[in-house]
């Protein structure tokens, strides 16, 4: 079975803020966003892994 591809951070982080959430630190391993109610902590890995941005996706969808 062949691997799912992941995505560059910069353009998770472009997706999440299209969704309405904004940066509120930046440091050296990670990118940490919120909406006002929820934090999400997105990793600076390139690429970032498929199962990543499927955990960051279901607990958007689940706690919107």
């Amino acid at each position: 079975m062949p691997k799912i591809p992941g995505i560059n951070h910069l353009r998770a982080v472009k997706a999440l803020e299209k969704a309405g959430f904004r940066i509120l630190r930046s440091g050296k391993k990670h990118i940490v966003m919120s909406d006002g109610t929820r934090f999400l902590t997105i990793p600076r890995n390139n690429p970032v892994n498929a199962y990543m941005i499927s955990v960051l996706t279901l607990f958007t969808v689940k706690l919107g």
